[in-house]
């Protein structure tokens, strides 16, 4: 008991507890999180309709930037953008007679790098869940004389959301765990709140453990919130055994 004790008064809410700050870490983890995955939705939409181009140089673009970011560590990236942009800012600054440092912010560091990645894997779901619409579906429509853009907002992208979801949720916990990563550029986030109070009250292990034990939290909250967003997309369909 002594010991559950003294470990609640470490991650608790009283005078010398870290849980107020180990709780606004993770909402920080998930702000991060949600920023980078919708913006690697929307740069992976973009990616996958160059992927399904008729021109063969917007899909070899859209292959090639697959193929790089997919094989390219995620702390790479993290870097690049961090120290790119700072380098980008400083010069924008010199534009303007400051000579000093201007750092790229932690958090725009995060959702560009995140999103960047994220689109490479996104853009993969998405070209799948096209691939797997059936084609007398679209013939019918054009049959009645439908054209491209109501087809592809009545008919397409609801299909594409039903098949890519089991995927989006699989990259959504990449992206999660991912973030860990910002936790370099100085961003507060979960990771680094836990190095921050176990470097302060030499008690790692039990920080550590704590950060796994809100990570698992966060994780099987989303993956019932994806399982649940599923369920309402295949309403009316009966799927096969």
């Amino acid at each position: 008991m002594e010991l559950i004790d003294r470990y609640l008064a470490l991650v608790g809410f009283g005078e010398t507890g870290w849980g107020a700050l180990l709780l606004s870490a993770s909402a920080m983890t998930i702000a991060v999180s949600v920023c980078g995955f919708l913006t690697g939705t929307v740069l992976g939409t973009v990616v996958t309709f160059m992927k399904l181009s008729r021109y063969l140089v917007l899909r070899r673009l859209g292959d090639g930037y697959t193929t790089v970011l997919r094989g390219v560590p995620d702390l790479l990236v993290i870097y690049l953008f961090y120290f790119g942009g700072s380098a980008f800012l400083g010069s924008l600054g010199g534009l303007f007679g400051y000579e000093g440092f201007i750092g790229m912010p932690a958090f725009l560091t995060g959702t560009l790098a995140l999103g960047v990645v994220s689109a490479a894997y996104q853009s993969e779901v998405f070209r799948g869940a096209f691939k797997s619409v059936a084609g007398g579906e679209l013939e019918a429509a054009s049959a009645v004389g439908m054209r491209p853009w109501p087809k592809f907002h009545r008919i397409v992208a609801p299909l594409v959301l039903r098949y890519a979801i089991p995927g989006l949720g699989n990259t959504w916990q990449l992206v999660l765990k991912e973030s860990a990563l910002i936790s370099i550029t100085g961003l507060v986030e979960l990771l680094r709140q836990s190095q921050i109070a176990a470097g302060s009250t030499r008690r790692p292990f039990e920080f550590y453990l704590t950060a796994i034990v809100l990570y698992l939290v966060i994780t099987w909250a989303s993956s019932i919130a994806f399982r649940h967003l599923e369920t309402r997309t295949m309403r009316g369909t009966r799927r096969s055994l």
